[in-house]
């Protein structure tokens, strides 16, 4: 069964990666029987070594290996080495799917979506030494998951130990908060000050006339604000003024 599948935004005719399902290294073997295109985790890593710059990463998956994370993870690290970016969006990132993520230069999550991340877990049989071995292995799978975790949230490597142990969930705003995304889907844009808004304003004009005339319309403006001081609230104008005065700097 595949997990991903790399498409083109016919609006923005970026590259999208969709991961959605169980993450496997291997692929299947009726996909492999059949000569089905490679769905797994190193076709994958193939697919983002070819990618265009810009590549957005849609996340719906509740996990699977970590073995597979990591490769994932790795390949999208190189892309944005080799000068590519990488936008993650998150419906749902669970378990190892929420190391991928991580990869990205920046996360958004759905305002319904959904984080965790926990303690990775295996299946071992045998005698003592074979799970004190397997102790080992997976202290040191966690290790190498918090190096993920770590160095996109800032966060200790003991408080995000902690979280692991805690198999913790995170809605889209405990995501944001504990710095595990940067953002939500489809926030709205707040709206502006006024005296930001006109100074928005200003700029568009600016840029669509010349600048010599834009400076002495500008002059004539501050010099009315001289002359009629009594016509507003003075600690307005005089806020007005200054931002004005700035502003003509920058021009």
């Amino acid at each position: 069964m595949e997990f991903w599948n790399m498409v083109k935004n016919e609006e923005s005719e970026e590259e999208e990666l969709r991961i959605d399902g169980e993450i496997r290294m291997e692929q299947g073997f009726w996909d492999w029987l059949l000569e089905k295109p490679d769905r797994s985790a190193t076709g994958l890593e193939k697919a983002i070594a070819s990618a265009g710059k810009n590549l957005v990463v849609w996340i719906n998956s509740t996990g699977g290996s970590c073995a597979a994370a990591s490769v994932i993870y790795s390949a999208l690290m190189e892309h944005r080495k080799r000068g590519g970016t990488v936008m993650a969006k998150v419906d749902t990132a669970i378990s190892a799917a929420s190391v991928v993520a991580m990869a990205a230069d920046k996360i958004l999550i759905a305002p319904v979506g959904v984080m965790m991340i926990h303690n990775p877990w295996t299946k071992v049989e045998g005698e003592v030494k074979d799970m004190q071995k397997a102790i080992e292995i997976l202290s040191q799978v966690k290790e190498s998951i918090v190096n993920a975790y770590q160095k996109k949230t800032g966060k200790s490597r003991e408080e995000i130990g902690r979280l692991m142990d805690e198999e913790t969930w995170m809605a889209a705003g405990k995501a944001v908060e504990l710095g595990f995304a940067d953002g939500m889907l489809y926030e709205e844009e707040v709206d502006e000050p006024v005296q930001d808004g006109i100074l928005k304003g200003a700029r568009q004009v600016y840029n669509s006339i010349p600048k010599d005339i834009f400076v002495e319309k500008l002059k004539e403006i501050m010099q009315e604000v001289d002359d009629q001081p009594s016509e507003t609230d003075a600690a307005d104008f005089s806020y007005l003024k200054n931002k004005l005065m700035l502003e003509r700097a920058r021009f």
